[in-house]
This record gives structure tokens, sequence and C-alpha cells, in this order.
């Protein structure tokens, strides 16, 4: 009997432990921002057990305003992870914010801060504004790690990132290192995500700059994964879980797909994995983004409106030596997307990758129209290749290889008529180590310059004034 009395004490202590429990000590990682528009905003946080999760927000110019995102609930079986929407807002607005967990407001000791899209078209020139880009973040793990000399860097490279204060990021791929006890169980899947969510030098960073992802092999699966992974529903279930994009795949299709505009600029967000045919395969043409993404790419960079096109894939593009794991091993289905780019007479593409530990620019040039660019950014921490100043890709520019743990902004600017987009490639502490500056005009396509262009399409633009109906 006292013994049962024990037991009861002990439960009662425990249960009055959890509910006393302050809401700093129930937040596992974030906030984070997810993506912006004009109307609604994307609002994360994880916690560390079953709890509810909601949004306070106020226009910074106005305090006295608040307004509150629905309340949700964590899981379990999504990580504990909290998605929310602020959608009382209106465009081109900064605003403040704090998270509340079980209706307590946690105290965060850097800025919370969210910003709006600007209504700009057809009222003045394009906004100026910048994106952090980068891939390959191992973190090291001991326990799970492979025995010998960590692989993984410092991480306070993502302090220098924040340093920047770039408005949006976009994660290229391996953002996320999955080991062998992880990719077989939404367990272990989680517990990675987990693990990379929670670092101490990434949460000023997740706080006050919109985030956005792709994935490559590492956050996908099993190195160099491809279709063929049995388990790739739940990677996919935990990239949603992870992640804000404004959508996951398109054309009903899975995947990790999707696209957003901020300024003059649209990224389109590629799937390199979900639909890849195995690298071995003998017998039929292989698929890299397959038929239904390659055909969606082209028909939104044809329908879109941006001055700057930029197609983000965690594998590099324009290299034309095939690695095995870039889209030179798919010789037909590249081929073919770089004779849309070009037949379609399609302006201001330009692509991003990551994935090779190294930094390099590779143009290509094109007969009468104007050349390619891809810009590879790797990595944030992983180890550095020893194939940073002995690669093959002939196409590259030998002064932009930045071969040390680095990450890339991305600075728009400029009137209307002469957008200029500046890429650099910076090191652990933020200082810039190689950049290079290109114009939209050398991004343009006229009928002239293209033997292929039939009559060009309307193709509003900012000073243009608007149809009955616009």
């Amino acid at each position: 009997m006292k013994r049962f009395r024990s037991l009861l004490v002990t439960f009662a202590l425990a249960s009055v432990g959890s509910s006393m429990a302050s809401p700093a000590d129930l937040l596992q990682s974030g906030p984070m921002l997810g993506y912006s528009e004009h109307r609604e905003v994307l609002l994360w946080a994880q916690t560390k057990e079953a709890a509810s999760v909601r949004f306070e927000y106020w226009e910074t110019s106005a305090p006295q305003k608040r307004f509150s995102t629905e309340t949700a609930k964590t899981e379990k079986d999504h990580g504990f992870t909290a998605k929310l929407i602020a959608d009382q807002v209106v465009p081109g607005s900064e605003y403040d914010y704090e998270i509340l967990i079980n209706d307590k407001k946690v105290e965060r000791p850097y800025p919370l801060h969210f910003q709006t899209q600007k209504i700009w078209r057809y009222r003045g020139d394009p906004p100026d504004f910048k994106v952090a880009v980068g891939s390959c973040l191992f973190i090291n793990d001991k326990p799970y790690d492979r025995p010998g000399r960590p692989y993984g860097g410092n991480p306070d490279i993502l302090q220098a990132i924040h340093q920047k204060r770039p408005d949006a990021m976009l994660w290229l791929g391996d953002n996320i290192y999955l080991r062998e006890a992880d990719w077989n169980t939404r367990t272990g899947i989680l517990y990675r995500y987990t693990h990379m969510r929670s670092l101490e030098d990434l949460q000023p960073l997740l706080a006050s700059t919109h985030h956005y992802a792709i994935w490559d092999d590492h956050d996908f699966g099993p190195n160099n994964a491809d279709r063929s992974f049995w388990n790739k529903e739940a990677t996919w279930q935990a990239f949603q879980d992870f992640w804000g994009n404004p959508c996951y795949g398109v054309n009903g299709q899975k995947g990790i797909t999707s696209t957003f505009e901020w300024g003059d600029a649209q990224f389109f967000l590629m799937d390199n994995r979900y639909f890849r045919t195995p690298n071995y395969r003998i017998s039929e043409d292989g698929a890299f983004l397959g038929e239904e993404q390659l055909q969606w790419l082209i028909d939104a960079l044809s329908s879109s409106q941006a001055t700057f096109r930029i197609v983000a894939v965690g594998s590099t593009v324009l290299n034309p030596v095939d690695s095995s794991d870039n889209y030179a091993a798919f010789p037909a289905e590249r081929d073919r997307l770089l004779r849309l780019i070009r037949q379609e007479n399609i302006p201001g593409v330009v692509f991003l990758s990551g994935d090779i530990h190294f930094s390099e620019m590779t143009s290509m040039t094109r007969y009468a129209t104007y050349p390619l660019y891809e810009f590879t950014v790797s990595p944030f921490t992983s180890g550095i290749s020893n194939m940073a100043r002995n690669s093959n890709n002939y196409l590259r520019d030998p002064s932009s290889v930045v071969a040390e743990h680095n990450f890339g902004l991305l600075e728009f600017s400029g009137p209307t008529n002469d957008r200029k987009m500046k890429v650099s490639f910076n090191g652990r502490t933020g200082e810039e180590l190689w950049s290079k500056t290109i114009s939209a005009k050398e991004l343009s396509v006229t009928p002239a310059r293209s033997e292929n262009a039939r009559a060009p399409r309307s193709r509003d633009t900012a000073t243009t004034t608007p149809k009955t109906g616009d």
C-alpha cells in the first residue's frame, strides 16, 4: 500500500512539473519564417512535446493593434512542428511578432520580425532585395558519424549569413545529412531534422529571414538516392513538416517542386531526386526531372513576367562532363531542357545549384542569344572536395572557384530599365571572396537574336499601362 501511495505521489509531482514547465522550456527550435506573400506569411515552430502554438503579430509602425494566427496542436508524428498563417497582413509592410506556447509568451533573445511582399508593378521600380543561398550543412553527431576526423565544420557561418540581413534564404539541398541510422525510419528522419534545426547558431537567422528550400540526396535518402528509395514518402513528409515553401509538388504530382517570387525575380524550385532514374539503368533514357516536371518548368518559365528567372536544382546543370550525379549524366533530358529554353525564346534564365562541396560559376555561350550562367554554392559546413581545383568542368570560370566553407548572396538592385543581380561567394565570417554582377539587359532575348523566335506575346512591364481587366 505504501508503495502504491509513493507511485501516486511521484505521478502527481511529474504532472505538476509538466504543467509548470516554462514556455521557453517547451520550445525545441524556431520560430522560423516560411514564405512571404502580399496577403499572408507562414510562421513555423517546433516544440519538445505536444503543445498548443500560436503567434501574435503587429505592424512595426502600429504596435498597439495586434493580430493572432489560429492555434495549432503539435503532434509526435510530425516532429511536434507547427505551421501557421499570418493572414491579417497588408502588402509591403514590416511586422514584429511573438510566439505563444500553451497560450504563454516565449521570450527570445533576438528580434522576431517578418515582412510582406510589396505591390510594385504599375506603380514604380521593383524593390532592392537580398537572397542568401547555399548548400551542404553537415552537423557533427558523434554517436552516428563515421570514426575519425569530424566531417562537419563550425556552424558559426550561419551567424555570418544572419549579419548580412538577407530578406530571404534559399537552401539548395543537403540541408541535413541523413545517416544510416536515420533514413529507414520516421523516428530517425525526424531526429535528424530536429538535430539540425535546433542549432543555437541558426535560431536568429530562422526568426527574421524568410526561408525556402529544395533537397538533394542527403535530405532525400542515402547517398546518390533516386526514385527507387523505398522510404521517400517519409522523407517527403518530413520535408513538408520542417520547411515553409508555398507548395510541395505541382500539377498534382508529389515531390518538392515549387516556385516563389520576390520583387522582380521568380525562383523555380526543382526536384532532382523524387523522379530520378537510377544511375546504372541502361534500358531506358534516364530521367533527372522527369517529363511532367520538365514540361511544367518550361511552361512556368515561358509565362513568367519576372526579370530574373532563377532555376534552383540540387545537382549541377551546365557542367557538360558526366559526374554520375549531375545533369550531364542524363544527356537527352538535359539537352532537351536547354534546347527548349532557347526555342521558346525565354529571357532572364539563371541556374543555382549546390552539392559539389566547392563553389564556382559556370557559363555556357549560346549561338545568337544570351549566355546561360550557373552559380554553384557549396558547402556551408561539409568537407571540402579535393576536386575543387582539378575539376573537369571546362565551362567554369577558374577565378570563381571557392574551396572553403562559404555561402552565396544574390543582391538585386536598380531601376526598372537597368536591373542588376550581383552574385557573391562569402566566407565563414562573411568576407566577400568573389563576385559577379549581371545586368538584366545581358539576359534579354529579341527576335533578332534568335533564329527560332516567333512573334512575341505581350510581356507587361512595370511601366506598362494595364489593360482593362488586368
